[in-house]
């Protein structure tokens, strides 16, 4: 299980989401549709899949993940080929839209459901580092192998291919490895899941989550510019940015020590406090410039900790029974904060 989710996390990811930036001017540029419309598409995508994940996930802690993670991987397939056929920016909307319905079942939130109930305890934890660093490793390996497609092929050419990687990687992986009894659960009364979902600790912990993730991706979105503004080089501040994103492969590797030695309540709030020192240091100090390159590593840290935070606080304060449920509900407003800075800021660009 653990292999095969996170070979599909790769795949996934890779061509539902990382292959999108490589491509988007070549898109605007070929079809003559602006740029504005094509991001457009993306983000529209990408808030559907957050509004999906509700009712995928209550689906997902009836049923398990075979059904549904198998039936929605042929969907992204077919979505991404309906993509990169589309004759009109209004086809490509819609495509994008139903590429969202499918992300909602195929991304982390369906797969830290899984082996939420098929693991426990520190196996859990080693289970759900695992599958976001094979989510961080998509970039990696799709991101180039987008742009070299590109330049054998076009664009549409690119997606099609993609399309054909995703239904022959993830569909079989999905049908084969998911296939295995779903463990049963204690009768909980009808009203528990919306009772724990519209309480004060939920909600909160919700919001709280939801504004930690704006300010932490806009430190993200503004890095480089800021760094530059400060009288680093671009190549300075590339590496800036790419060196958060080792940090947040070291902050996963560490959380299973940190949740270890301390409790969630106190480790969310600790978390929480760190962020945002991070999002506010880059504001206040002018120099030198590596001071600002450690800050910045130490607030990918800090987004790497938080996305594993999110993962397992729910399990921990109100158990693994509805988990698939509550993980997308506070999953939905922290995804419409980060596409929105995607959002903003692609659309800064182009202006």
């Amino acid at each position: 299980v653990v292999a095969a989710l996170g070979l599909t996390q790769i795949v996934s990811w890779g061509v539902l989401y990382y292959a999108f930036p490589v491509q988007a001017l070549l898109i605007s540029d070929d079809t003559g549709w602006s740029i504005q419309r094509v991001n457009g598409a993306f983000t529209l995508g990408l808030l559907t899949a957050a509004l999906a994940g509700i009712p995928a996930g209550r689906v997902l802690d009836r049923r398990g993940p075979w059904a549904g993670m198998s039936a929605r991987s042929a969907l992204a397939a077919l979505s991404i080929a309906a993509i990169a056929l589309s004759p009109t920016v209004g086809w490509f909307t819609v495509a994008w839209v139903v590429a969202g319905v499918a992300m909602a079942g195929v991304l982390y939130q369906p797969a830290f459901a899984a082996v939420t109930r098929w693991f426990s305890g520190e196996a859990r934890i080693r289970t759900l580092t695992t599958l976001t660093l094979a989510g961080g490793l998509a970039s990696t390996v799709f991101a180039p192998l987008a742009a070299a497609l590109t330049e054998r092929l076009d664009w549409r050419g690119t997606y099609l291919v993609l399309a054909a990687v995703l239904a022959a990687v993830t569909v079989p992986v999905h049908l084969v490895a998911l296939r295995r009894p779903w463990p049963p659960v204690a009768h909980v009364p009808p009203n528990r899941g919306n009772s724990v979902a519209s309480s004060q600790p939920f909600l909160l912990l919700t919001g709280a989550f939801t504004l930690s993730a704006f300010a932490l991706y806009s430190v993200v979105i503004s890095l480089v510019p800021l760094l530059t503004h400060r009288g680093a080089s671009l190549g300075v501040a590339a590496w800036a940015l790419g060196l958060g994103g080792v940090g947040q492969v070291i902050g996963r590797l560490g959380y299973a020590g940190l949740a270890r030695r301390i409790r969630v309540v106190p480790r969310t709030v600790g978390v929480l406090v760190v962020g945002g020192q991070t999002t506010a240091a880059p504001g206040g100090l002018t120099g030198p410039t590596g001071l600002l390159v450690s800050v910045a590593m130490l607030a990918g840290a800090v987004r790497g900790i938080t996305t594993l935070l999110q993962a397992t606080a729910v399990t921990e304060r109100w158990g693994a029974v509805g988990y698939g449920a509550r993980s997308a509900l506070l999953a939905a407003p922290v995804t419409l904060a980060t596409s929105s800075i995607c959002c903003s800021s692609r659309l800064r660009r182009s202006i």
